[in-house]
């Protein structure tokens, strides 16, 4: 009997399998018993439904000391994200609940229902020193579950009372639904959002990142935002080898005219099983491109698919990420991108009085 695998790609899905976590013991395959029984199994499957589990945990401002992103603290309501963008970073840290990084990543989600009262607890720790925090720096703060949830908002608010300056990153429309929120403390140099484009081709994004924003919606996003005041920035991120690689410049021409006024990129990194999750994306969606794609990936990385060093793994090096730097650059100097610093405004800081607290009488 010959084993046969039954992934695929399904509609509305980003990965095509649901590959075991690096912790796991067993694994297991699909195969043909010669009795038609993997076609009947392909009907039997039902359509993958999300589902929403509480995370009870104890705090929720999470610390990181890496030189290759630009802050040191950031919030994450959500654990999982629906969006479904197949080259997604995040994707491992599934692993650690014995759940894939595959499918189970954008179906198995994690949710923290108090978000808001701990980020009010630790804000007011003794001692505690105010600094840029980056809400949804691993997995998106604006998924699809946040318009039930309201977690993100619920934290802006904590933000807001607290004139605590904050950083948003989203590739999704929904960051609007706060603009009454974002405005004000923009307005007071406490807010800035940072929308991620990785293609103009509402079709490639419809398999990249299946659950997200198109990117029309993104452009105007950005072109809303900005008319509120709130400072934003485009990130052309990732750019995928042989398959976005040639929008960078449209891109950051579109978001520019939309109104953003800064502008980064990352070069596809592919850590743990996104490698493995990645091929076979390719093999569903681009199989003509699939040796080609994987090939500059290797010349950007030290002839492996993943470079952890610091300072090369966003940026990889070689030829061919020299020439995605150096085109990414020219483009932003012709745009007037990244011409103004954004510093976000840390002596503003101040806790409200507590809820039941006494005020003081000097």
């Amino acid at each position: 009997m010959t084993e046969v695998s039954i992934d695929r790609a399904r509609k509305g899905r980003g990965a095509v399998s649901n590959r075991p976590g690096r912790f796991e013991a067993t694994d297991r395959a699909a195969w043909d018993d010669g009795w038609d029984s993997l076609a009947a199994a392909e009907e039997e499957t039902p359509p993958l439904r999300t589902t929403l589990t509480r995370d009870a945990t104890r705090t929720i401002l999470a610390r990181n000391d890496s030189p290759d992103v630009p802050f040191d603290r950031s919030i994450n309501p959500y654990r999982g994200c629906e969006h479904g963008c197949i080259y997604c970073f995040a994707r491992p840290s599934h692993a650690y609940w014995g759940l894939s990084a595959g499918l189970d990543f954008e179906t198995r989600l994690f949710y923290k229902p108090d978000a808001a009262l701990l980020l009010d607890r630790e804000l007011r720790a003794k001692g505690y020193a105010p600094s840029t925090i980056a809400l949804g720096a691993n997995t998106d703060p604006y998924q699809p579950v946040e318009r039930q949830l309201k977690l993100t908002r619920s934290m802006l608010r904590v933000l807001h009372d607290f004139r605590h300056p904050v950083g948003i990153v989203t590739k999704s429309s929904l960051v609007l639904r706060d603009l009454d929120i974002l405005a004000p403390m923009a307005a007071q140099g406490l807010a800035k959002v940072c929308m991620s484009v990785t293609t103009l081709d509402r079709d490639l994004a419809r398999v990249l990142e299946p659950r997200a924003a198109t990117p029309p919606r993104r452009l105007e996003t950005i072109r809303r935002l900005t008319a509120a005041g709130v400072p934003v920035a485009v990130l052309v991120s990732p750019v995928l080898p042989a398959i976005t690689d040639s929008e960078i410049e449209a891109i950051l021409a579109a978001a520019a005219e939309a109104g953003a006024d800064r502008a980064n990129t990352i070069l596809l990194r592919l850590p743990r099983e996104i490698a493995g999750l990645f091929e076979e994306w390719l093999e569903a969606h681009f199989p003509d491109r699939k040796n080609r794609v994987l090939s500059l990936m290797r010349q950007t990385r030290g002839g492996r698919l993943y470079d952890p060093a610091f300072g090369r793994r966003m940026r990889g090096q070689g030829p061919y990420a020299d020439l995605i730097a150096q085109r990414f650059e020219k483009a932003c100097r012709k745009l007037g991108l990244n011409g103004r610093r954004w510093d976000l405004r840390t002596d503003l800081f101040r806790p409200p009085l507590a809820r039941g607290a006494q005020m003081a009488l000097w």
